[in-house]
């Protein structure tokens, strides 16, 4: 067996002469390998190496010789190294060795098969695997460590300090994992100290349910105070939540601390020595003295421990108009759910644009054309007198004006007159004498054509649940009663008459109450009324007017339009007067009567849009289109040459981006400019 080493140490040297070229150059005060020994072997088969600034190729030969192991070198790895030994040690012994001073130099070795690669340090955590170059502590190894109770991010974070530069961690979120590449006692080291860190925690949450105190305020106050001691002590501390629905405290850390909340806890929920406080709660949004019937009422049904077992709780609450605030006296416990109810009473009501359209349009038509006879022989005594007297040509008003004043009588009737007279008599009368004209024919002949459009946009915006009501309308009077009674003494003289009035709105009145649904949908209560003055009909006593008005309660998408209801209005009327017999001789009886025509449509329609105003964005969107509106046409003002008054003497609101919310209430522009005393000729 002795003399087989020989053989075998004298290939090796022939492997690695083909392998690894080696420098043939020895550096000053270092001795060839070849004239002394790096290794020196005793009986038993044991070495003991020593190197002086030898190349590590050298080092890498002894290794290969001693332990029989076939090595490739990097490029990369170079350098010089000195191992003293002082007594001999096995091969095993030596390749540990071996390793040591490749891993202080930054190199490792890697398995490849049959043979072993020197690369450094980097290169090896790339290409290395599990039981990398063999084994001990300087071995570079890759290690996939579970973890049970911690998340791996948080173990990495406080590893990485304690491993050297070239170690590499990897965390696995997905199986909470770490994968970690180093020398294998590194390796070992840390995983040791993984297995300390994995262990279930005794932190637990607890729930501790309140009698007395308020849950929100017990917390706030002992987050406070551990607060200001972790921040001392250099800790998180325990977390503590507010369950204000049940009135608990959650409570969450390890178990010294639960304990010491607990206790502070406990000492806090105590009930007060007068079993009452009074608190003061300000409301934002709702009224105060709305809210106080509710909660009196929800007070009177609120049962608990106090005063007995089913004993009522009674509160005291007041409402402060000035500040909007209700003031409360009751039991902690009464007070907690009266404070409940009004926090989710008190919140911001979305608000609704209401657009109302309402579109008229009408066109009459009327047609009238008739011919009366008169004729008289009436000499102031005797005589004969006659003619037609039709009631819409001239009727006899006209033919009687027309025998006094012709020129009189032809220009207060409407529609073309035709007349002739015949001559004139004298008849005598207590002042003198009057003419009387003998009035022949009067030919009448009128058409009337009548149109109108009318377009009304009324808008109004208003709180959810809340009645608005926007009215354009003249106050008219109406006469209701009258009282005259007569003096005494036989004067017959009016004493002391009076007269009732009753003044009513006529015009334009929309009344609406919206209510916003779950969707985006409003529904919407309506009461729409137009009214105007109607000419005087005959037999009247007083003012006369025509109403359209329509109640109604409809369901809306938001920023839909819905036609609320209209009317379709046509109608015709005819009618004749004539003689009898004459006026029906064809072509000659036209001349014996008198026709007239009427025809009357009207169409009215009335639609809505609703929008919900949800925040203050969508409101001011919508009043910032309004206002750019009104300037729009302000502007336009201006640019008409028409106006005597014109550019800057018209008034402008300014622009809205260039003013504050309030500047414009707070300093309004001039509703008509300045005017100059006496306008300039050329202007």
């Amino acid at each position: 067996m002795r003399s087989s080493r020989p053989l075998r140490t004298i290939a090796c040297a022939a492997l690695l002469a083909l392998v690894l070229p080696l420098h043939a150059q020895t550096p000053p005060g270092v001795t060839p390998a070849t004239a002394e020994p790096a290794s020196t072997a005793t009986a038993d088969g044991r070495h003991t190496l020593n190197l002086r600034a030898a190349d590590i190729g050298v080092l890498v030969q002894t290794v290969s010789e001693i332990t029989g192991k076939s090595f490739i070198l990097d490029p990369r790895v170079e350098g010089r190294v000195t191992v003293i030994s002082a007594k001999p040690q096995t091969p095993a012994e030596i390749y540990e060795t071996f390793l040591s001073v490749l891993r202080v130099h930054g190199f490792a070795a890697v398995s490849a098969g049959n043979m072993i690669k020197l690369v450094p340090d980097a290169v090896a955590a790339q290409d290395g695997s599990v039981g990398n170059g063999g084994g001990g502590p300087d071995a570079l190894v890759t290690r996939l460590i579970p973890l049970q109770h911690v998340s791996a991010d948080d173990v990495v974070k406080l590893l990485r300090p304690l491993a050297p530069q070239q170690a590499t961690f990897t965390a696995n979120p997905g199986n909470n994992s770490i994968l970690i590449s180093d020398r294998a006692g590194n390796v070992e080291r840390l995983m040791q100290l993984i297995r300390r860190m994995d262990t279930a925690s005794d932190a637990e949450v607890e729930v501790i349910p309140l009698r007395h105190a308020s849950a929100a305020e017990v917390a706030r106050t002992l987050t406070t105070l551990d607060g200001a001691a972790a921040n001392g002590a250099g800790n998180a501390g325990p977390k503590l939540i507010a369950d204000e629905r049940t009135n608990s405290i959650l409570l969450s850390g390890d178990r010294a601390n639960r304990l010491r909340l607990r206790s502070l806890v406990a000492h806090l929920d105590t009930p007060l020595d007068g079993g009452e406080n009074t608190q003061v709660i300000y409301l934002s949004n709702a009224k105060a003295e709305e809210l106080v019937p509710i909660l009196d009422s929800v007070a009177g049904t609120l049962t608990g421990q106090a005063g007995g077992e089913g004993a009522v709780k009674s509160a005291t609450i007041q409402a402060h108009g000035e500040t909007n605030a209700l003031i409360i006296t009751a039991a902690p416990a009464v007070f907690r759910d009266l404070s409940a109810v009004v926090r989710q009473l008190d919140v911001r009501r979305a608000q609704v644009l209401v657009e109302a359209i309402i579109a008229e349009v009408t066109d009459e038509l009327a047609d009238e054309l008739g011919v009366q006879w008169q004729s008289t022989n009436f000499d102031g005594e005797r005589g004969y007198i006659g003619g037609t007297n039709y009631g819409g040509v001239g009727g006899a008003g006209s033919i009687l004006g027309a025998m006094t004043n012709p020129l009189g009588a032809l220009a207060g009737s409407n529609g073309m007159n035709l007349g002739w007279v015949g001559g004139s008599i004298e008849l005598p009368t207590g002042d003198g004498t009057t003419t009387i004209f003998q009035v022949g024919a009067l030919v009448k002949a009128l058409r009337g054509d009548g149109r109108a459009n009318v377009l009304s946009n009324p808008s109004v915006v208003t709180l959810d649940n809340t009645e608005a009501q926007f009215k354009v309308v003249q106050e008219v009077p109406f006469l209701t009663g009258q009282y005259t009674n007569t003096s005494s003494g036989g004067s017959n003289l009016p004493n002391n008459p009076f007269q009732t009035v009753e003044r009513k709105d006529v015009g334009l009145i929309l009344t609406v109450t919206p209510h916003i649904n779950e969707g985006d949908a409003v529904r919407l209560e309506i009461k729409q009324e137009v009214s105007a003055l109607a000419s005087t009909v005959a037999g009247a006593v007083d003012l006369i007017t025509n109403k359209r008005e329509l109640t109604t309660s409809v369901l809306v998408p938001d920023g839909g339009l819905l036609v609320l209801g209209g009317l379709k209005q046509e109608e015709t009327s005819e009618s004749m007067q004539g003689v009898p017999g004459v006026s029906r001789i064809p072509v000659l009886g036209h001349l014996f009567k008198s026709r007239s025509a009427t025809r009357s449509k009207r169409n009215l329609m009335i639609f809505l849009r609703p929008i919900i105003l949800r925040d203050a964005a969508t409101e001011a969107a919508v009043s910032s289109e309004k206002y750019n509106y009104l300037r729009t046409e302000q502007l336009r003002m201006r640019e008409n040459k028409e106006l005597r008054y014109r550019g800057d003497k018209q008034p402008l609101l300014p622009e809205l981006e260039d003013i504050a919310p309030r500047d414009l209430f707070r300093n309004p522009p001039p509703i008509m400019p300045d005017l100059p005393d006496r306008p300039a000729a050329d202007d």
